[in-house]
């Protein structure tokens, strides 16, 4: 029987996200949670391959307290059990920080895995930078945008396209995938399996004394990544007039807008 992790993160709904200008940080408590869209589709990789090869799916999250609400939609979706990391102390951690510790709750709490699934990026940040740091922590083999994979023994096959090429590669097992958008799109919780999700106390919260998380490695104490400026961006426009002939108009065009043009066509436009 497989024993598989599934990395789970809650993200904020809104467009427009409410920071902390002081810290450089979410406040998540401001904000209407949803599952962030790429760990639900690790989430159904690892459903597809339980239901093919047996096997058992703990889903990790960390985050405040209302972040209990995806483990109960991923135990919905049909995971055995959730684990909840959440503790004062974990707040404002980056990424490094976030690996650590869900490292350290996988060797506690999952010693035996053979997977661990992330999604490839989540949706407030896209720094798809905790699922490989978190398989350098945990001393595994590690493949990030993978798109398809299936079991073959003790070693998983996968492909995935990177830099416009389809690579098949195989992985050994214990190993940590991140997973795309691409396929594996997640089934919808029911009613039933919403109201049963619920009513079995499946969730076990750790703060960081429970897992004996030294404070000054985690949270912003423990983060080299400081923020320093929060924005949105702006999209500028201004209409230009451009006179004479069709010829003289095309020049005018390739002279001011050449390299762009170029850039996204992929096609050099200067002359020979």
């Amino acid at each position: 029987m497989l024993k598989m992790v599934v990395c789970i993160k809650q993200v904020p709904m809104v467009s427009e996200l409410p920071w902390n200008p002081k810290t450089g940080t979410l406040k998540r408590e401001l904000a209407e949670g949803m599952m962030n869209p790429a760990c639900a589709h690790a989430l159904e990789a690892a459903l597809q391959i339980k239901s093919r090869h047996s096997g058992n799916i703990t889903a990790i999250t960390m985050g405040p307290p209302m972040a209990e609400e995806v483990l109960y939609e991923a135990i919905a979706m049909g995971a055995d059990d959730g684990i909840l990391l959440s503790d004062p102390a974990m707040a404002g951690g980056d990424t490094y920080a976030t690996s650590y510790i869900l490292a350290r709750t996988i060797e506690r709490q999952c010693p035996n895995f053979d997977l661990v699934l992330c999604g490839c990026f989540t949706s407030d940040s896209e720094t798809s930078q905790v699922g490989p740091q978190l398989a350098e922590e945990l001393d595994i083999p590690a493949a990030a945008y993978v798109e398809d994979f299936e079991i073959k023994g003790r070693k998983v096959r996968m492909q995935r396209i990177s830099d416009n090429f389809l690579e098949i590669m195989e992985l050994a097992m214990p190993g940590l995938m991140t997973i795309t958008t691409r396929s594996y799109v997640p089934r919808y919780p029911t009613l039933g399996s919403l109201d049963e999700a619920f009513e079995h106390q499946q969730i076990k919260t750790f703060k960081a004394k429970d897992l004996g998380l030294d404070l000054k490695t985690i949270g912003r104490s423990g983060s080299p990544t400081r923020i320093i400026n929060v924005y949105s961006p702006t999209a500028e426009k201004k209409n230009v007039v451009l006179k004479g002939t069709a010829k003289k108009v095309v020049d005018d065009i390739l002279a001011g807008y050449g390299d762009k043009i170029s850039g996204v066509i992929g096609k050099d436009l200067k002359k020979k």
